[in-house]
Order: structure tokens, then C-alpha cells, then sequence
């Protein structure tokens, strides 16, 4: 159900609480959206891109534009150089398929006489973060589970007076760690911010690009 195996290694979300009101039937359960139905939503890149979108506009916007923004990050060139046939076909796609899914789940709301989109509280209050790596990078979930093994290798040398650690304390480790884990925290959370959707001009996994 998702689109290829390599999307879902690549997004990233905190704090899925995609909550419904007891008026109103979204998601498939009728209820908060679970795990995988979030997923399955942002499994598809040109969801991720109408979610972009509508996080950067401070207001509804048009289907029309909604289209051109997402045809120029597709093709990677700007707004201004989009092309009719192209532009038809997502908007196209986005009426047909991506705006009623979101919409089904309660993320945006649709004003099909206005042909105008606008993001709910629900898509507001949820951050989304794309981690996109290339082939010899790691994700930062496996990068401090190298720290932490690497701390204790170290802690175990130091205590069983490994040759060439001896001179070292404890507290050395202690104080090394703790360093080590500030850094790449502060380090993570810069970046962090430059691949959260609606944070920067373009998605995250274009300027992965630049």
C-alpha cells in the first residue's frame, strides 16, 4: 500500500495526532487517524508536496496554483516556467485523487465552487519531517546507536584497563559522551528544522538535492 518500499524509510513523522471532531466521519476508522493511514498519506510524493504547500500559505488557496507549485518542485524548475500540459495533468490528478483522499481524512477542506483548499487545524498541528538519504548516509536513528555503542566500548576499556586507556576515568567517558550527544542534538535539531514540510521554499527532499 505504499508507494515503493524506500518512501516509508524516508519520512519521518513527530507527533501524529491527526484528531476528529465527533460531528464529522474522516479516516477510515471514524476516528484518529492511526499510524499506517498516516503513512499511506504521505507515502505518495505529490501528497507530500500539496501538504508543503499548504503548511507555507497562510490562508485557502487556489487548486489552480496548489497545481503549478506542485508541477515546478516535480520538474525542479520555477513556478514561472511550468507548462500548461503539465500543470493540466496534476491538476488533473490532484482534483480526481489527492485532494478527496486528504480531505476524506480530515486534513484539508475543499471548496469545490471556489476551487479554493485550505489546511485544517488537524494538518496544521502536525509536523512532518522527510529524511532523505543517499546511498552511504545513515539516518540519524542509527547514528545514535553508534554514539551509545561507542560510549560504552569506551566505559568497558576504561574499566577493564584496556592497554592504551588506562590513564583514562570514568568521568572522562562521562564527560566525553555527554559532549559528543550535545553536539550531534544541536547538530540535529538545525537540521531537523530544514526538512520539516512547510519549513523552506521548496520540499525538503528537493533542497536534499542542492
Amino acid at each position: 500500500r505504499f508507494a515503493g518500499g524506500a518512501d516509508r524509510r524516508l519520512i519521518r513523522v513527530l507527533t501524529p495526532m491527526l484528531s476528529t471532531t465527533p460531528t464529522r466521519e474522516t479516516g477510515q476508522n471514524g476516528g484518529e487517524l492511526s499510524e499506517d493511514e498516516v503513512f499511506e498519506i504521505l507515502s505518495n510524493r505529490r501528497r507530500r508536496f500539496v501538504i508543503h504547500a499548504l503548511k507555507r500559505a497562510e490562508g485557502p488557496i487556489e487548486v489552480s496554483e496548489l497545481s503549478t507549485h506542485v508541477t515546478a518542485w516535480e520538474h525542479d524548475i520555477d513556478p514561472t516556467d511550468v507548462k500548461y500540459e503539465d500543470r493540466r495533468n496534476v491538476y488533473s490528478t490532484l482534483q480526481r485523487t489527492h485532494l478527496p483522499k486528504l480531505e476524506e481524512v480530515n486534513v484539508v477542506t475543499v471548496d469545490d465552487e471556489a476551487n479554493l483548499v485550505e489546511p485544517t487545524p488537524e494538518l496544521e498541528s502536525l509536523d512532518i519531517y522527510v529524511e532523505v538519504l543517499r546511498s552511504r548516509e545513515i539516518p540519524w536513528s542509527l547514528y545514535y546507536v553508534g554514539l551509545a555503542a561507542l560510549a560504552a566500548s569506551l566505559l568497558l576499556a576504561v574499566v577493564t584497563g584496556t592497554p592504551g586507556f588506562a590513564g583514562l576515568e570514568a568521568l572522562d567517558v562521562g564527560v566525553f559522551t555527554a559532549t559528543v550527544f550535545g553536539i550531534s542534538s544541536v547538530a540535529h535539531h538545525v537540521i531537523g528544522r530544514r526538512t520539516r514540510l512547510g519549513n523552506t521554499e521548496k520540499p525538503p527532499e528537493l533542497r536534499r538535492r542542492e
